[in-house]
């Protein structure tokens, strides 16, 4: 087993399936789910955590897209269009979300030395490999597309997923969004009419992306295949058990549960202040 996946070498993972709860799914619940996850495990009172989660229709700004000049004016070509604007609780930029997008995030307790940031963000990208065995996936910045990071996972230059990270309390969240169908180039030229609207071509203090919608892709479009959430879960889980280990399904228990409403609370306000 290589360096990267010794992370995933865990004695019990739990899954926690959030794909199929549908539109009425609240995306804020999700920011604040990860959150409790990672205090509850960090203080040693779960077992690490995998959870799938899938959002309508939604598309998630970082607290940099809030610094945006015309924001408001922004956030309405989102909504004209159908989309539901939410701000998330962490660093990074706009992505879309929709039914065809799998959210999957690996929450793990951080150990005394510390989880290197690079290892948690190569953790991802080899279960990414490991399920996707028939496709050459690269991780590079993919100039042009919507949230770039050194971790965007392409195939021939084109992005289908990028990787984000969330830590506290001695807990560490490693997120991926998998755009598995549906059309890529179609949800980039969405977040390039926010920015346009919301940037106006004025000179900003941070840089936002210039998105060329070309660059961006679904699994499904990249391998000429159809493929399914459900499809892409159970490749998830296979490649889990292989390099990971044991897996068990579950839900939230009493604890997180109390933890979560503190956390949601905190995202509900943030969100009021930001678009407000």
């Amino acid at each position: 087993m290589d360096q990267s996946e010794s992370l995933l070498r865990r004695p019990l993972w739990r899954f926690i399936d959030q794909s199929a709860y549908g539109p009425g799914f609240n995306p804020i619940h999700s920011f604040a789910t990860d959150d409790a996850l990672a205090t509850a495990i960090g203080a040693g009172q779960s077992p690490s955590t995998v959870r799938a989660w899938v959002h309508h229709d939604t598309v998630v700004l970082g607290i940099q897209d809030t610094k945006l000049p015309y924001l408001k004016e922004g956030v309405r070509v989102l909504e004209d269009e159908g989309y539901r604007v939410i701000v998330r609780n962490s660093g990074g930029l706009a992505v879309l979300l929709d039914e065809g997008i799998l959210n999957l995030s690996l929450v793990m307790p951080d150990t005394e030395k510390g989880i290197d940031i690079d290892r948690g963000y190569e953790a991802m990208y080899a279960l990414v490999r490991h399920m996707f065995p028939e496709a050459d996936i690269d991780a590079y910045e993919i100039v042009g597309s919507y949230c770039p990071g050194s971790y965007d996972l392409s195939i021939g230059g084109r992005k289908f997923a990028g990787i984000s990270q969330r830590r506290l309390k001695k807990g560490v969240a490693v997120q991926i969004y998998l755009c598995v169908n549906g059309s890529g180039s179609e949800r980039a030229a969405a977040i390039r009419a926010f920015y346009e609207t919301a940037k106006r071509g004025e000179k900003t203090k941070w840089a936002y992306p210039d998105i060329q919608p070309e660059v961006m892709a679904s699994l499904a479009e990249l391998t000429g295949r159809p493929l399914s959430i459900q499809d892409v879960i159970i490749r998830f889980l296979t490649s889990l058990k292989e390099i990971g280990g044991p897996l068990e399904s579950g839900s939230m228990t009493a604890l997180e549960a109390d933890i979560f409403d503190g956390y949601l609370q905190r995202v509900i306000e943030r969100n009021d202040r930001a678009l407000a």
